[in-house]
């Protein structure tokens, strides 16, 4: 296993260096520089205008030596980790007052009566940074939304949006810019792509999905072979380097995806009308064109601009239906699509790929966004067969441009990239499994893959198979954004973007202008990838804790209908001050303390056994066990969920859940197709 590096230069005692700061709920913040070892104290009085999160350039003003930190003070703010905060409004006579609702220090800002946008005392508004120069006291802040109390819901979703940093709205100069984006298909436009509209082309999304970014197209060849097209939505057509449009999408960087809404990186006209590859549409496309033999050898790609008319929109549902009955409207190139894919995904685990599965967990909501349901939706056929066509695009593209070098240097470009498992997290696992009888070759690389491969299929249907697939996936590293191509591990690949999700992926537009440019032969080489790789890989990281605080928050708020209840659960995390749990019924995740176990023994943690241990019984309660708990709160500000654990003794019943809990579960298993109004989001995992 190869070893991460870090890459940073000590402070001196003078030098100016960028980090990011982190504001104490005391008050005393500190300032993360990469590639240092210690963080640089702030003081309050320091700050210099910058807020929790910000990129700050701060000045160093005292040494590093055993006995003292270093010290500095705030010079400038490089970069706002966010611009829009939610609060309370306190009016004045002229004027109001905003106080931000932050565990974090921050100050009041001035808010002038004109920028209130008809906000009265005390309401709960979101407002936006408008200025904070060295001549303004207080930061200036204008009132962009007003938060009702009676939505609770829609309040708790804009929350943790604005907590990650995405702002709610689009400006008005946006939408301005936008609005005069034309979406007419022009004879010279045509005339610089390959024409792909009379070619059977169609579009597999979420039923609920309206950004069709993907389409395939299908035809057969003369000399026997398929030529299979994946086109992907033109976007850097319409979003130009340097524009109001390009800077929005830049800075949120990624889509977001709540479980009642989605906050889109680009406005609902770019998105959902001018790229979205809708049926009947002649859309402008970027596309990977592949010439494949029935045994699913690849003996052409050419990648480019195109044009397609996508002749039908597929949900997910149908063309499963299609794929299992061989049967329906175009089934006999769906069949032969899904039959490929099949060949790629086994050559993909052959060469190394971890065969890692995942179960989605989606809401069923009302129209009032509130959960009435849990659908736990599988990875089928035709989800399998989308993915493998876009695994197919992205690393066609990337190992196309890895090729292409300036004064023998790699171009710089957004590699998507995953390393190696951590030793660290690995050596652990590989014991903890040990004690189940599966063993591992640590040798290289490749060997722990085909262990990780051999485990899986080994343990399905076993007891262990829930806690040893999700302890694999935490020794796993996290995929990031880079200019220096290490491969994709868990993918088994070496070259590796993305490519396929330009409307909700900000990476895959740098990756559509990088290509143009190569493929036309005019470079511009960007020294600031890697500055931007890094910004996206961080917005992405945001995005998922965002959809993560989005998904607890439903699950309290379902839970909260059960409470008293009993449900059996699995063991899904241990920790020094308890267990978490998730019932089987509705995945919903909560916590037994050690403090309610007290009365039962003196429990402590047992690290290496993932199990929380009694010091005079020897009760143990480890990672992937079986449990009953009972459902005894649920607190939706702090989307928490806590469980107590139910013994023999004190269990209520049988063993099954009540009535109440029989529902659930009658919701679960058929809870594929959707009431008729309501919702449920998703996104494809591309």
């Amino acid at each position: 296993m190869h070893k991460k590096k870090t890459a940073g230069k000590k402070s001196s005692q003078t030098s100016i260096v960028k980090g990011k700061l982190d504001i104490s709920k005391s008050g005393m913040g500190y300032v993360i520089v990469e590639g240092n070892d210690k963080d640089i104290i702030v003081r309050p009085n320091d700050f210099n205008r910058a807020f929790h999160g910000d990129i700050v350039r701060v000045q160093v003003n005292s040494s590093l030596s055993k006995d003292k930190r270093l010290e500095g003070k705030v010079v400038d703010v490089a970069e706002r980790k966010q611009t829009e905060f939610i609060g309370n409004i306190q009016m004045s006579k002229s004027f109001a007052f905003f106080i931000p609702a932050s565990e974090k220090p921050i100050p009041d800002f001035y808010i002038a009566a004109d920028k209130l946008n008809g906000a009265q005392d005390n309401e709960r508004v979101v407002v936006k940074l408008v200025s904070w120069d060295k001549t303004e006291k207080k930061p200036i802040g204008e009132v962009v939304s007003i938060l009702k109390s009676e939505d609770e819901n829609d309040m708790a979703m804009k929350e943790i949006l604005i907590e990650a940093g995405f702002p709610l709205a689009f400006d008005k100069e946006v939408l301005a810019e936008v609005k005069k984006l034309q979406p007419n298909i022009s004879r010279e436009e045509i005339s610089k792509r390959k024409d792909y509209r009379d070619i059977l082309t169609f579009t597999i999304d979420p039923v609920d999905a309206k950004d069709f970014d993907d389409a395939i197209s299908i035809r057969n060849l003369d000399n026997g072979n398929y030529e299979i097209g994946v086109h992907i939505a033109d976007v850097s057509h319409f979003v130009k380097p340097g524009t109001l449009l390009d800077k929005i999408a830049y800075e949120r960087a990624t889509s977001v995806y709540l479980p009642d809404r989605v906050n889109p990186m680009l406005p609902e006209k770019i998105s959902n009308e001018l790229c979205s590859l809708r049926p009947h549409e002649d859309k402008y496309t970027f596309s990977a064109v592949f010439q494949i033999t029935n045994r699913a050898e690849i003996k052409h790609t050419w990648l480019g601009r195109t044009i397609i008319h996508s002749n039908h929109r597929f949900s997910y549902d149908e063309v499963q239906e299609i794929i299992e009955k061989k049967d329906g409207l175009h089934h006999k190139p769906i069949v032969l699509l899904n039959e490929l894919a099949k060949k790629f995904r086994a050559e993909r685990f052959k060469e190394g790929a971890i065969n890692f599965s995942s179960t989605e967990v989606r809401f069923e909501l009302d129209e009032k966004g509130k959960p009435i349901g849990i659908i736990v939706k599988e990875s089928k056929d035709a989800h399998k067969l989308i993915e493998e066509f876009m695994l197919l695009a992205n690393r066609a593209v990337a190992s196309y441009v890895s090729k292409i070098k300036v004064n023998k240097e790699p171009i710089p470009f957004p590699y998507r990239i995953h390393d190696t498992p951590d030793d660290e997290k690995l050596k652990p696992f590989v014991a903890f499994a040990k004690k189940f009888g599966y063993t591992f070759d640590l040798h290289d690389e490749r060997a722990v893959a085909a262990s990780f491969n051999k485990m899986l299929k080994e343990v399905q249907g076993k007891p262990e198979q829930h806690v040893l697939e999700q302890l694999g996936i935490r020794t796993m590293s996290k995929a990031v954004y880079t200019s220096s191509n290490i491969g994709h591990y868990g993918l088994g690949f070496e070259h590796y973007c993305h490519f396929t999700s330009p409307i909700r992926r900000y990476p895959d537009v740098m990756v559509h202008r990088i290509l143009q440019q190569c493929l036309e032969k005019d470079l511009k080489l960007d020294k600031k990838m890697d500055e931007r790789c890094k910004h996206c890989s961080d917005r992405e990281r945001k995005a998922m804790e965002a959809e993560r605080a989005g998904n607890k928050y439903k699950q309290v708020e379902f839970m909260k209908n059960y409470l008293g209840q009993e449900f059996d659960g699995i063991i899904s995390g241990v920790a020094s001050f308890g267990f978490f749990v998730e019932t089987v019924l509705h995945k919903c995740e909560g916590m037994v303390t050690v403090r309610d176990l007290s009365a039962y023994d003196d429990f402590r943690l047992d690290e290496a056994d993932y199990a929380l241990v009694g010091l005079r019984t020897g009760q143990k309660f480890r990672m992937g066990d079986a449990v009953r708990i009972k459902v005894v709160a649920a607190n939706l500000s702090k989307r928490q969920l806590d469980y107590e654990w139910v013994t023999e003794k004190t269990a209520g019943g049988s063993g099954e859940p009540g009535k109440k809990g029989r529902d659930v579960k009658g919701k679960v298993q058929a809870g594929n197709k959707l009431k008729s109004g309501a919702k449920a989001t998703g996104k494809k995992k591309k």
